[in-house]
């Protein structure tokens, strides 16, 4: 599933966890982080016959400068897999204020420990396991060094990661949008989602490599119950309360 989150405000992806989280069945994020429990939350399932569509969208292209990135540092923090860029990428146009630039801050993965699942967004009830098809070289680079970082705690510098690799196609023209919130806490709402149409494919086994990862760190005691593999990281689809999903295409 192609998502893409950009916040005007990037220190929402520096706050660190200051409290407890994990996705386990049963752990209640509002308790925790009040803002998780308001009206406007991500992820939601997309219904495609309800999505308005709006011409609009396309006045102003989509018009993203990602530029390759040297020496990325890719991170188990036992939630999920993390890119951290070290060069400047952009994003302007499309639904996004005029004349601003959204920069692309980090990448990170959400999988399912089963292919029926392991999106966060749905499109018509659908889920996608991170979309099951030819291998994805541009995310060689990092499903080759996953073994490495393998424990919470640990990292590793790629040479090379190009985030142009991520998108879709070149014109950016098929797309739904709607304002939500962060998926991980503390869920705040200041989030443009902008979701693509057509999903990215990895393979078999690169999506196994995901798979062999683990929340904790390499001798740490394990939590009764818990077998330590990190999947499943998603959170559960929330309402979509009164907003309007908007499609740039019919």
């Amino acid at each position: 599933m192609a998502d893409r989150k950009f916040i005007e405000n990037t220190e929402s992806f520096h706050e660190k966890d200051e409290l407890e989280w994990g996705y386990e069945e049963g752990v209640e994020w509002g308790l925790l982080f009040p803002e998780a429990n308001g009206e406007y939350q991500s992820p939601i399932n997309l219904n495609s016959r309800e999505a308005q569509y709006d011409p609009s969208l396309l006045q102003v292209p989509l018009s993203p400068n990602y530029v390759v990135c040297r020496d990325c540092e890719v991170i188990n923090d036992g939630h999920t897999v993390q890119i951290l860029l070290r060069s400047k990428s952009v994003l302007m146009g499309g639904p996004l204020p005029r004349s601003h630039e959204y920069e692309l801050y980090d990448v990170r993965f959400h999988w399912g420990r089963e292919n029926q699942r392991g999106s966060e967004h749905t499109v018509n009830f659908k889920a996608f396991p991170m979309e099951i098809g030819k291998e994805h070289l541009g995310l060689k680079a990092v499903t080759e060094i996953l073994q490495d970082i393998q424990y919470k705690g640990k990292s590793k510098t790629v040479p090379c990661f190009n985030p142009n690799s991520l998108l879709p196609d070149p014109l950016l023209r098929d797309y739904w949008v709607y304002e939500g919130s962060l998926t991980v806490p503390p869920c705040s709402e200041n989030t443009t989602w902008i979701l693509f149409r057509y999903p990215l494919t990895v393979s078999q086994l690169q999506i196994e490599e995901f798979r062999r990862l683990r929340t904790h760190a390499k001798g740490a005691e394990l939590l009764e119950g818990s077998d330590g593999m990190l999947g499943d990281n998603f959170r559960p689809t929330q309402p979509l309360s009164d907003r309007i999903v908007r499609a740039a295409f019919q």
